[in-house]
């Protein structure tokens, strides 16, 4: 059965979270071969995956990256991609590929 899957790109620039992108397959196979597939599709999906805004403070400052690390070593960095969950309408724990993208460049293990 097809699932729906995405990869998406944390985009920081200079320490900071500026934006979040996505682009959404739906798949069959194993969660280990969803992933797999994926990353491979890590680089070609970056330039025509969709924008999304990260979250800024009151003071409409960007949220510091090391912010973001204590999210998601808590397993909360999902509440910050709920939009993006919204708009390719995946099921209540979606399979998911996040790229980091550090000051333009894509670090999806594959860099030299």
């Amino acid at each position: 059965m097809k699932e729906r899957i995405l990869n998406i790109y944390l985009i920081i620039d200079d320490h900071h979270v500026t934006g979040f992108k996505a682009f959404a397959y739906d798949e069959e196979g194993t969660d280990y071969e969803k992933i797999d597939f994926l990353k491979a599709h890590a680089r070609e999906d970056f330039d025509k995956a969709e924008d999304f805004p990260a979250p800024i403070n009151k003071l409409g400052k960007y949220m510091n990256y090391n912010k973001f690390a204590k999210l998601e070593k808590q397993g909360m960095q999902f509440q910050l991609f709920e939009e993006i969950f919204s708009k390719f309408n995946v099921p209540e724990n979606p399979l998911i590929c996040v790229t980091p993208v550090v000051d333009g460049k894509i670090l999806d293990g594959n860099e030299s």
